[in-house]
């Protein structure tokens, strides 16, 4: 375990992350360009995304149908043991609503930097896999913001009139149109999703074009993005101490509880030993860009500075330094 916890350290994508903290910590002048920032995140989508769908076509129906279901029951299961995790921990509601859509969906770039990993181990995984990165964003987004919305009315029942004549007060809807179409048709899904129809619908006409792009240079960008990432992560980290030492627990035990469950799921529907340590590394991970995003917008009142410091500024950090090389000897243990 410690020769693959020291060879994760060791790797490029690492480094450069750690790079980019210690340049946060000690207050350097290096920054990356919004628009910059914002194209490597572009593209790291479109990339997950275009080869999850060449990879899709090779597969029929009844070889993704078990992972599939598996994905869709973690993206339900782990909001639900996220609330009730903080409701015991005495978290008020709207921040513990946001760190259940949080860390109920997932980190595209942990299960980018997961999938570099596999690579220099020498292990393979299902090449479905990049698609079921897309089943996982915005399903536990939208369980959250039902649960919201129940908590809240609970209390409310609609008059039988009310009922007769179709109007239901704005309060009592269980998820609003907005917030739907945010968690669906939000850059990050959008990318993802539309890429991975097209990857999909082509199949291996489309790698000759899209290899030298979106293949051979994956692992380099990566870098340049984690990079920027340890800048950010970096910046959050004070914001995270703010919150207390339970918090802080939460977002470093959460992942590991998390990813086992997924490596559990994955090994139940037949996934390798790869394809289950990419299960935990997507369970274990937290959104910091899809899940911030909707939260904005439908939960104003929670803390950015708690779903995001925590997901950015201690479980990324943490599963790309420890969490992918323990879910992977988790995984290896259990087949």
């Amino acid at each position: 375990m410690s020769d693959i916890i020291l060879q994760n350290l060791l790797s490029p994508v690492v480094l450069f992350f750690v790079l980019g903290i210690i340049a946060a910590i000690f207050k350097s002048d290096l920054k990356f360009p919004s628009g910059l920032s914002e194209g490597l995140s572009i593209y790291l989508l479109i990339a997950i995304g275009v080869k999850g769908g060449i990879e899709l076509s090779h597969y029929s129906i009844d070889e993704v149908f078990a992972p599939i279901l598996g994905a869709l029951f973690l993206g339900v299961v782990i909001p639900l043991f996220t609330i009730f995790i903080l409701k015991w921990m005495k978290l008020d509601t709207k921040n513990a609503i946001a760190l259940a859509a949080t860390y109920g969906s997932i980190s595209i770039v942990t299960y980018g930097a997961a999938i570099s990993f596999l690579a220099e181990v020498g292990t393979p995984y299902e090449g479905y896999m990049n698609a079921l990165v897309v089943l996982m964003e915005s399903p536990a987004i939208l369980v959250s913001l039902l649960l919201l919305n129940i908590i809240e009315n609970k209390k409310e029942v609609l008059t039988v009139s009310s009922q007769r004549m179709g109007i239901v007060p704005s309060s009592m809807k269980l998820i609003d149109k907005e917030i739907l179409r945010e968690s669906i048709f939000g850059k990050s899904i959008l990318l993802l999703l539309g890429s991975l129809f097209i990857g999909l619908f082509l199949g291996e006409s489309a790698v000759p074009m899209v290899k030298p792009l979106f293949m051979d240079l994956y692992n380099s960008v990566l870098i340049l993005f984690l990079l920027n990432m340890g800048l950010i992560a970096g910046q959050r980290l004070p914001e995270v101490k703010k919150h207390g030492v339970k918090l802080l627990l939460f977002g470093l035990c959460t992942p590991l509880l998390y990813g086992t469950l997924g490596v559990l799921v994955g090994n139940v529907v037949g996934l390798s030993v790869g394809g289950a340590a990419l299960m935990g590394v997507l369970a274990g991970s937290a959104s910091y860009i899809a899940a911030p995003a909707a939260l904005k917008s439908s939960v104003p009142e929670a803390n950015p500075s708690i779903y995001l410091g925590l997901a950015l500024g201690v479980t990324f950090p943490f599963n790309l330094i420890i969490g992918i090389p323990v879910y992977f000897e988790i995984a290896k243990w259990i087949q």
